[in-house]
Parts: structure tokens; sequence; C-alpha cells
């Protein structure tokens, strides 16, 4: 699966194991920054990571800030993205199940290693159950 990365500077580091972590199970990982630890803006990256997706570009993207909030916001503005913050296993399920979000927002000072692996790959593992959710989706997606 082809899947979009983004961060800013506080998810920066989630973001580098990440990466590694989805190119060790065979994904291939499309790092769209930030490069560094440096100040920069999460929106800059959220509307990267969201087009690629939109454009059909990524098959999906993962966005990591400090608390997840902020890219979730911005990443929801485009169209065709379903970005949901996660912070569970279970939500991370639900998210694909109920809601095929197709964007993964992720708190790196909320989240550890080890659960951010395990919520990404409950999350890329999931298929969406489509039946009533597709509908439900049917009506966000007409919404203006």
């Amino acid at each position: 699966m082809k899947i979009a990365l983004g961060a800013d500077h506080r998810g920066f580091r989630l973001k580098e194991e990440l990466k590694q972590w989805l190119a060790a199970r065979g994904h291939e990982a499309v790092d769209l920054g930030t490069d560094g630890a440096g100040r920069v803006d999460y929106p800059d990256y959220a509307f990267k990571v969201a087009d690629a997706v939109a454009g059909h570009e990524a098959d999906r993207g993962i966005l990591i800030c400090s608390t997840g909030i902020g890219m979730s916001i911005a990443a929801n503005k485009v169209h065709g993205v379903r970005a949901a913050l996660v912070g569970s296993v279970r939500l991370a399920r639900l998210a694909r199940g109920h809601n095929d979000s197709n964007v993964l927002c992720i708190g790196a000072d909320v989240i550890a290693g080890t659960l951010a692996r395990r919520i990404v790959g409950t999350w890329l593992a999931t298929k969406f159950a489509g039946g009533r959710h597709k509908r439900r989706l049917a009506k966000i997606a007409r919404y203006r």
C-alpha cells in the first residue's frame, strides 16, 4: 500500500519511526515532510498529505502533530478526505470499519511508539464494512 506521511516538528520523530516500520512491512511510505525538528506550521503538511490521498497519489495518509487535532481539522478541509483522530486500537478499527477513513491522525505527545504502531497496523488491516455505513458516508459526501 502507498501511504503518504506528514508531520509538523512535534510529530517528526514519530513520523520517522513509522516510516521505517511501514517500509519494513512492505508498504511504500511517501514522506511529504517535515524534514526536521525545526518549527513549522502543521496545516502545510496536512494539506500535502490530504491532497495526495484525495488525488489518488497515495492509498492512505498518516498525519502526526502534538495532539493530532490540528492535523485532523486541516485535512478534513480537503474534499474526499475522511481524516480520523485516533487514540486507541479500537478507534482505529472503527475509523476504518465504520467511517472508511483514508487519513489517520495521531498525537505524538499522547501516543507512544508501540501504541502508534498497533494503531497504524490495525487501521491499515481493517476493511470498510459498507452497509449502513456506506449510506451515511454518502450523506456526508453530498453535503456542500
